[in-house]
């Protein structure tokens, strides 16, 4: 039986493309035994590499039970599509608005604002104008650690009365103690850590009451399994979770797609990132895999992953 795993590194998330073909390299005896335990333990310091091994015996776990992988990871509910958030990025105003309505229009129920590279007063500016044009949708930030204290909270006075739902990783990974000030001095505004928890375990993240929401990026992470794990400790804590990817191929997009439907359905998860890819990896179809109608995507219903991959020319 064939299954299925991706490792698409991304340094500054994970090693390097060269690291991980070495990694993926020493791990391919253990692979070709199918001892899937010994070629995790080589692989557990790349997390690229250790997410296309996780993956993979997700994947072979879930298509041996004959059932979608999402329902392998723990849930019993049928879940056909999954809510989406669109990423309008950090363009000026009038773009951010136009971008914003468009997605609105489309039918996204959730919008996600880059936010760090302009100064915080037109950042300000950018969030209100959308808030305005768009009073009804989801509205998350995403700072990229690009704050300051100082500047974070100022922000997230202004914040307050502007409805969004969180501010991602609005400072530096390792301030821990600086996400639990924000979230002490600022509760109106939930926050939500990403990298932060590609550097520290999430029961310390959340242990120091940094974080409102997890953001959990299973190729960053280092795999689904991982993720998983992840998702428990958060929910066992009261903390909420968002699934996304980084700029992944089909089958690591899956893979976040399985996951979300399994430990969050009704939330928007960033994993509507395909039509970053000029060309993405084949499924056996004609039509690009995993597209994105009315704001959310289709959970792929067939065993495992829920569908083969073919090779690329």
């Amino acid at each position: 039986m064939t299954a299925f795993g991706e490792a698409t590194p991304l340094p500054g998330w994970t090693e390097s493309l060269d690291d991980c073909r070495a990694v993926l390299d020493d791990a391919r005896d253990a692979l070709r035994e199918n001892d899937f335990d010994r070629a995790l333990t080589v692989c557990r310091d790349a997390p690229a590499a250790r997410h296309a091994v996780s993956l993979a015996r997700a994947d072979l776990r879930a298509r041996r039970e004959d059932v979608p992988l999402y329902r392998h990871l723990g849930t019993s509910t049928a879940r056909e599509t999954l809510p989406v958030n669109a990423t309008v990025g950090d363009a000026d105003v009038d773009e951010t608005v136009a971008r914003a309505r468009d997605a609105v229009d489309a039918g996204y129920p959730c919008l996600k604002l880059k936010v760090g590279v302009r100064s915080v007063d037109a950042d300000l500016g950018r969030v209100r104008a959308v808030r305005e044009a768009c009073p009804d949708v989801a509205l998350r930030l995403d700072a990229n650690e690009a704050w300051s204290r100082e500047a974070a909270h100022r922000a997230f006075d202004a914040l307050a009365d502007l409805d969004v739902a969180y501010v991602e990783q609005p400072l530096a990974a390792e301030d821990l103690a600086g996400h639990a000030a924000l979230r002490d001095g600022h509760p109106e505004t939930p926050v939500a850590l990403d990298e932060s928890l590609a550097r520290f375990s999430v029961e310390r993240v959340l242990a120091e009451g940094a974080a409102d929401v997890a953001v959990l990026k299973p190729m960053a992470l280092g795999g689904v399994d991982v993720a998983r794990y992840a998702a428990r400790v958060a929910e066992r804590r009261g903390a909420a979770v968002t699934v996304t990817t980084t700029i992944d191929a089909v089958v690591a997009r899956a893979g976040a797609v399985h996951l979300a439907a399994a430990v969050a359905p009704n939330r928007a998860h960033g994993v509507a990132t395909g039509d970053l890819l000029a060309r993405d990896l084949p499924t056996g179809g004609d039509e690009r895999p995993l597209p994105v109608e009315g704001g959310a995507v289709g959970v792929p219903q067939g065993n495992g992953l829920g569908f083969s991959v073919g090779s690329i020319e």
